[in-house]
């Protein structure tokens, strides 16, 4: 959802957290928000019009849209297109730029204090000037509201401080390269201080008070009215609102779309229904646009089960994982593979997994699990869990034992269980799995996102592996004093050319350790009716509503 080192109580917590987001193929938060009083009346936002304004389908329900809270992506994206942060993304790209910001940081030699001007004539939604009191206002909130994201902030931040009108300073607890992407999460948005308050459990989830091109105008358990603010300080929006429309589940999601109901389709379709809008896009009926996504698919291998105490097997599945097969069986093709911890969405990713182990490599396989003394008479047996609400996971690990039971002469045998996702996510860091097939979705874009939380451990040893840190709670418990290094120096690291070097030789100690096995990089897509134009993806998945018109 780049992180930082989080204890075992905070990756503890984390894991609950993420839970809801790898439920999330469907991406339905259970909880429902309590209607306003200006509830819609019937028919009043539920089909498009011809006043400017676009319908949005989704059947992701937002539990809250208090930022300070929010942390599932079904409140993010409502907040994301409210908002404006300090910095945001370019679409279609993972470089920051500044947004209430007028630049990027300035950062001291230490790496500890960043100095950040900030833009003059902005307003909030209830018409307070917005300045570095209103900014360290929301920072402090953030963290000490103590919502779920908070440890974002609260691990990394050791003050925040309005030293001038427009210049806010913010001092870290140790230094974070990485920091300025994490300005650009769409909870650390600006609020404003008239119609909000500090305090531990102080949230208001049924409103929205920021400075973004969209003021909340009606929320209500199935439905949301965005309406254009007159006072925002940038560009307006093309459209003249926006109304959203919760469906209930992917089929009246997909049948809304297929009978005109809605505009544009954004989260959750099934597969074989984003196949079936394809289809159909390429008659010239509808309108398909699929970009990189930022959610990635690993194998996890937990060095402390038998047989994957030992290199080799790790190395002979790792060489039969066939990816293409992968996608074409389990993923439709909606999904690319992926042979990095770090995704292509960075240029530091290096393909390694392909360059030393490939696809489907049959006699690699064998001949590494020969070597490690095993036989047909002798099979090492590896059990692989996952959510038992994952098909696509579950299509996945049926294809990776199909392809033991098929290639390898019994030397290697699979045995396939799914587990409910909170248990799941419960034992797993209790190292009760020899392998699991999990989904990493990033709070934010940076390659230690999707290395840190995944190597790192603050108490360990070789013998006994990762005791606490991230790869104990991701359930790999892999041990490398080496990578602890090189992880601690990226983070350190201002210098873009150096980091990425860095970033290199942690890829290469994966390729060589294995205690993941890179699968997949998600495509993201959205649908559009013909006449809609400008429908965008941010890379942090999120729909850009300001740009859509029609």
């Amino acid at each position: 959802m780049t992180w930082f080192s989080l204890t075992v109580r905070q990756w503890g917590r984390m894991t609950k957290f993420l839970c809801l987001c790898c439920l999330s193929l469907l991406l339905v938060v259970s909880c429902t928000p309590r209607p306003q009083a200006t509830t819609p009346t019937p028919g009043s936002i539920n089909t498009p019009t011809g006043d400017g304004r676009i319908t949005i389908g989704t059947t992701a329900k937002p539990r809250t849209l208090d930022p300070a809270d929010a942390y599932e992506l079904a409140a993010l994206g409502l907040v994301f297109n409210m908002s404006d942060r300090l910095y945001t993304y370019e679409p279609g790209s993972t470089e920051i730029k500044p947004q209430l910001a007028t630049a990027l940081p300035k950062v001291s030699a230490d790496g500890l204090t960043y100095i950040i001007p900030l833009r003059q004539g902005v307003v909030f939604h209830d018409d307070t000037p917005f300045n570095a009191k209103a900014m360290e206002f929301t920072i402090q909130r953030f963290i000490q509201n103590k919502g779920k994201p908070s440890f974002l902030l609260s691990d990394t931040v050791a003050s925040v401080k309005a030293t001038g009108d427009y210049e806010l300073t913010i001092k870290l607890k140790k230094p974070f390269a990485a920091f300025p992407s994490l300005l650009a999460f769409s909870g650390v948005c600006a609020v404003s201080p008239k119609s909000y308050e500090l305090g531990a459990g102080k949230f208001k989830p049924n409103i929205f008070v920021g400075t973004g091109p969209y003021k909340l105008a009606q929320y209500g358990t199935d439905s949301l009215r965005f309406d254009v603010f007159d006072k925002y300080w940038g560009e307006k929006p093309a459209n003249k609102g926006v109304n959203v429309q919760i469906q209930t589940s992917p089929v009246n999601l997909f049948n809304a779309f297929r009978t005109n109901t809605i505009d544009v389709a954004y989260l959750s379709l099934e597969p074989d229904q984003i196949r079936s809008l394809e289809e159909s896009s390429k008659k010239g009926d509808l309108q398909a646009i699929s970009a990189k996504g930022s959610v990635v698919s690993y194998m996890v291998l937990n060095r402390n089960q038998k047989p994957l105490d030992k290199p080799e097997v790790r190395g002979a599945i790792a060489s039969l994982v066939d990816r293409p097969l992968i996608m074409q069986r389990a993923l439709f093709g909606q999904a690319d593979p992926l042979y990095s911890m770090i995704p292509t969405t960075f240029n530091v990713t290096q393909p390694l997994f392909k360059d030393k182990y490939g696809d489907g490599n049959i006699e690699q396989s064998k001949k590494l699990l020969t070597a490690a003394g095993f036989s047909k008479a002798n099979p090492a047996k590896v059990q692989i869990w996952y959510p038992s609400s994952s098909p696509t996971r579950a299509l996945a690990a049926q294809t990776i034992k199909a392809l033991a039971d098929t290639k390898l002469d019994g030397i290697l045998q699979f045995e396939v269980n799914p587990v409910e996702s909170a248990t799941f996510f419960k034992e797993g860091p209790k190292g009760l799995y020899a392998a699991t097939l999990l989904d990493w979705y990033p709070d934010f874009l940076d390659p230690d996102n999707y290395v840190q939380p995944f190597l790192y451990c603050s108490k360990g040893s070789v013998a006994k592996g990762c005791e606490e840190g991230g790869s104990q709670s991701q359930g790999s418990f892999y041990y490398s004093e080496t990578v602890n290094k090189l992880i601690d120096q990226q983070r350190q690291e201002q210098n873009p050319e150096a980091r990425k070097k860095i970033f290199a030789d942690i890829q290469t100690q994966v390729a060589t350790d294995i205690p993941y096995i890179p699968l997949w990089q998600n495509k993201d897509y959205v649908f559009a009716q013909k006449g809609v134009s400008n429908v965008q993806l941010d890379p942090t998945q999120n729909l850009v509503y300001k740009t859509i018109k029609k």
